[in-house]
């Protein structure tokens, strides 16, 4: 029953050590110092023994329990400082300025002549710019509109 003792004490400590997370840590605890753990079945079968093995068993199995106990809170304390340290490494620095807003929005016209600019660019036509007001020159005399033509109202040579 001794060798079981120091079994479970080295296997604990093993595990313990590969421990990264409280999660993993508390499901630990419940396995090796938890009611129904293998140590505590040891601590419970002690009655079923001699009295001279009962003391060295006794003896060994609760100093193995309380160096479990103290290497938990030592590995616990661990997790919850590199829990902190990451945060540290995490929070904002407030006196950095602020994102920007971004003010305002493409009015409705804009976004339909943008997106039928981009159909007839799809099917190959180019987009020209040019100025929005034209000469009489250009639209009507380059184009041998008579002066009395209708769509020439209101433009009087």
């Amino acid at each position: 029953m001794t060798d079981q003792v120091e079994e479970v004490a080295s296997q604990a400590t093993d595990e313990l050590q590969k421990i990264a997370s409280i999660e993993e840590l508390e499901s630990w605890r419940v396995r090796y110092l938890g009611r129904k753990s293998k140590l505590i079945d040891i601590l419970r079968s002690l009655g079923k023994v001699s009295i001279d093995e009962r003391r060295e068993l006794g003896a060994k199995a609760n100093q193995a329990k309380s160096n479990l106990e103290s290497l938990y809170q030592a590995r616990k304390e661990k997790i919850e400082l590199s829990k902190h340290e990451s945060l540290e490494h995490e929070r904002i620095d407030s006196s950095l300025p602020g994102q920007p807003y971004q003010l305002g929005r493409l009015h409705i016209t804009t976004k339909t002549i943008r997106e039928i600019c981009g159909i007839f660019a799809s099917m190959g036509f180019k987009v020209v710019e040019g100025p929005e007001v034209e000469w009489e020159h250009y639209n009507f005399e380059a184009l041998n509109m008579p002066a009395e033509h209708p769509a020439r109202d209101g433009f009087a040579p």
